[in-house]
């Protein structure tokens, strides 16, 4: 029975798509009916993936071979066909012909684009001087009941992609490559991590208290101990529990929430590498995380220079470091060397037409930050590093010992996004408390009433926490420039989605 429409979803009407899924599964039942139910295999012997054969030709040539994958072309001549099979690493072509096959070529012909078959059979090279399969057996293994995309050009819509994407990676072949890219990323990261000592943990994603770091948690219920609880918005305060504990190095690759927005760079859910180093500070971290994105580069692509959007990013050159105030003061014209009071700072904002929180949340540190996030974030575009961050919005940093308004944080930045953050980690159990409640008040202020303090993570300060260096960056931002991806969406398999009203 042939699909008298178009097999390809793209171009099909409603009518055209209702045809097909009712072609598909009349088929299904003859199959049946005859006793022989794809969805009763079990496995298959495959010896062989595509690109292997390709790659080492002279070692397949006229060697049996089992091959298994999704149909994706298939070219009817009468008594012969040609095939195109797409597996693991990728497509391969097969020769059929009712002379190797008898009743089986019948039963071929009448498979759809979209089918997981197994054809046994010999290589060789065709005519055209293709690598291919002589099929000596051919055999379906599971029915598609739904058409693939359009095939010759893809899957395109954005989102259809994203929510189908396990159709996307059978249409997009760089899809797959991205997303094989990603498996190596992390790979990498581990290895570097790994080689120079730190040790990988697990830390709690669900936590029983809201804390009161400004991003905003998803809130959930445990039924047995009949509270509330939260999916965590980040790894820090458990990592810095285990340094207390006396391990000397840590870090975790972990999943992470926030029940915000979402954008070309951001996803509610995401991940993250948090790692921490007793007796170190922040410019040892700024050492480390230049050296980790240069050894991940260089491993998996092979170089240093990474073309993004267009632009070469160079990550094998020294990092540019700039505390907040030296980048204002170049790319704003204003400068907060000589610290200047909360209402000076209110008057330059309001004369470059800045705006600032109202009140008591406009201090000085605050008018600085909103000057680097209106002037300066959009000009970094090589590696850079800003540190030297105001005291207001780094409520875990150790203040500096010569100016105790500022911090010793540090984020960096490339392609006018912020890649990763850093700190001289904060140990002091009585500054941390202060900041902590002073963090809670000014997140009540805006609505939320369930953060606390985490009467814990301060306990285990009072125990000791040794001087300590401790940085986090975002996996997918890190992903997103390796594979020069412009969205967050092409590089989480399955990205939050908005629901399709039915």
């Amino acid at each position: 029975m042939e699909e008298k429409t178009n097999p390809n979803l793209a171009e099909n009407t409603e009518q055209d798509l209702n045809e097909i899924l009712k072609q598909r599964r009349e088929k299904l039942s003859a199959l049946k009916a005859a006793g022989k139910n794809p969805f009763e295999k079990v496995k298959y012997p495959r010896t062989a993936l595509s690109t292997d054969i390709k790659e080492n030709y002279p070692k397949y040539e006229n060697q049996t071979v089992g091959i298994a994958g999704r149909l994706i072309s298939k070219r009817v001549m009468g008594k012969a066909s040609f095939a195109v099979i797409l597996d693991g690493k990728g497509t391969i072509q097969s020769y059929l012909s009712v002379n190797d096959l008898g009743d089986s070529y019948a039963e071929f012909k009448d498979y759809d684009v979209g089918d997981i078959i197994g054809i046994t059979g010999f290589v060789f090279t065709t005519r055209t001087g293709e690598i291919s399969v002589h099929a000596k057996e051919v055999e379906l293994l599971s029915k598609s009941l739904l058409p693939l995309p359009e095939k010759f050009h893809g899957l395109k819509d954005e989102d259809t992609r994203y929510r189908n994407r396990e159709v996307d990676l059978i249409a997009n072949p760089e899809v797959k490559r991205t997303f094989t890219m990603r498996s190596k990323i992390l790979t990498e990261i581990r290895n570097y991590l790994d080689g120079i000592g730190y040790l990988e943990v697990d830390t709690p994603v669900l936590q029983p208290l809201e804390i009161g770091a400004a991003a905003r948690p998803f809130k959930t219920h445990h039924n047995a101990l009949d509270i509330d609880m939260y999916l965590r918005i980040e790894t820090e305060l458990y990592l810095k529990r285990l340094i207390v504990g006396g391990f000397d190095r840590v870090y975790e690759v972990g999943r992470i929430f926030r029940n915000e927005g979402m954008d070309r760079s951001h996803n509610p859910e995401f991940t993250t590498v948090e790692m921490y180093q007793a007796y170190s500070d922040y410019k040892d971290m700024m050492d480390e995380i230049e050296d980790l994105y240069r050894y991940v580069a260089e491993k998996v692509c092979g170089t240093t220079k990474i073309t993004y959007q267009g632009i070469e990013i160079d990550l094998g050159k020294k990092w540019e470091r700039l505390t907040m105030v030296e980048a204002v003061k170049k790319y704003a014209g204003v400068d907060f060397n000589d610290w200047k009071s909360d209402e000076e700072a209110r008057a330059v904002a309001k004369e470059k037409g800045v705006t600032v929180e109202e009140g008591d949340l406009a201090t000085a540190g605050n008018v600085l930050i909103a000057f680097f996030d209106a002037f300066v974030e959009e000009k970094l575009i090589q590696p850079t590093i800003i540190y030297d961050y105001p005291v207001e919005n780094s409520p875990l940093a150790k203040r500096k010992p010569s100016n105790p308004a500022f911090t010793e944080r540090f984020e960096y930045f490339m392609y006018a996004r912020e890649m990763g953050n850093a700190f001289s980690e904060l140990n002091d159990p009585i500054d941390q408390r202060e900041r902590f409640v002073k963090q809670v008040e000014e997140k009540r202020q805006k609505g939320g009433n369930d953060a606390k303090i985490d009467e814990d993570f301060l306990t285990a300060l009072e125990y000791g926490l040794p001087p300590t260096g401790g940085l986090g960056f975002g996996v997918d931002r890190l992903v997103m420039l390796l594979t020069d991806s412009a969205s967050i969406r092409d590089v989480i398999l399955f990205p939050t989605m908005k629901p399709i009203k039915k």
